[in-house]
């Protein structure tokens, strides 16, 4: 039998990157030193990252009807990733333009286009794949309305739900209870809290659970992360040491392996290992999508590290 796909619900953009000495203020025009784009979005990258590791993908998402649609739908299809409930909706897919300066700090526009039009109907319309699904991933560049149905949906089907809270809001107790896995990074956990300061990790993972979050991943970057389970288990997994060049698409780097290896057989913990080096393979490379690893790449990087 074959095994249940991983299915991934959010955003699908393409990033413009343009990078130049320093970042233009109001009225300002800089020459530009290099452009680039890159395929983009919280989801696709996710579904991406999954795909590349040898898992079966399923993404759910929206591209607009302009000349990018194409380029991004090709672009997960050649990774692996199934596309067939990437749907059309009139207008611009999501894009994300970005200011690069030669310090590396950025500044960024993302208008969501066509990700604002996955809505809690087009979700049902795709509720068979979500039932089928071995997990199900989800991060919050989509309206929260939708992420909200797909709770009640995985609650419902019994499936697994690992949110990214990011980019990070406020999330009622609601959704937050429907959750099996949260993986916020430091400054979403903050927000999600209510602190102006991110709390100690032991402290933050407990009160994230007893706001009904079944299991904790907080993403500590370079110090890898802390795994607090809902069967008490509680471990911190150090990070991995690598030189980085570029750190977009970490997190979803992470939450793409944890997605594969735990449906896969591995427990947490060593879910949470191996997605961390896998996290920290693709800050080696620039790019989000085009800085994922395969599962040969993995295995060598896993095999130097020993």
């Amino acid at each position: 039998m074959d095994p249940k796909p991983i299915v991934v619900v959010g955003s699908i953009n393409l990033d413009l990157v343009a990078r130049a000495p320093h970042i233009p203020v109001g009225g300002e025009t800089v020459i530009g030193s290099d452009f680039q784009t890159f395929f983009g979005g919280k989801g696709a990258n996710q579904a991406v990252a999954a795909a590349r590791l040898g898992a079966k993908v399923n993404m759910i998402g929206q591209l607009g009807s302009d000349a990018f649609a194409a380029q991004l739908r090709s672009g997960l299809q050649q990774v692996g990733v199934d596309t067939t409930a990437v749907g059309e909706a009139t207008g611009p897919s999501g894009v994300a333009l970005i200011s690069t300066d030669k310090e590396g700090e950025n500044s960024i526009i993302v208008v969501p286009g066509a990700n604002g039009h996955v809505s809690p109907e087009f979700l049902d319309a795709h509720a068979a794949l979500i039932q089928g699904a071995s997990m199900v991933l989800a991060q919050l560049e989509v309206p929260l309305e939708t992420v909200i149905h797909l709770a009640e949906l995985t609650t419902r089907y019994n499936v697994p739900l690992m949110l990214d809270p990011a980019p990070v809001r406020p999330l009622p107790d609601s959704l937050l209870s429907a959750v099996t896995w949260l993986t916020p990074n430091q400054i979403e956990t903050a927000t999600l809290l209510g602190e102006a300061e991110f709390f100690v990790p032991e402290k933050a993972a407990e009160i994230l659970l007893s706001r009904g979050v079944r299991n904790v991943i907080l993403k500590l970057g370079a110090q890898g992360c802390y795994v607090a389970t809902s069967d008490g288990h509680r471990r911190h997994i150090p990070g991995n040491k690598v030189t980085a060049v570029d750190t977009t698409g970490a997190g979803d780097a992470f939450n793409g392996a944890f997605a594969v290896a735990f449906s896969t057989g591995k427990d947490a913990f060593g879910s949470a290992s191996w997605a961390g080096a896998v996290a920290a393979l693709s800050v080696t490379r620039r790019g989000a999508q085009a800085s994922m690893p395969s599962l040969a790449e993995v295995e060598q990087f896993l095999r130097n590290s020993a």
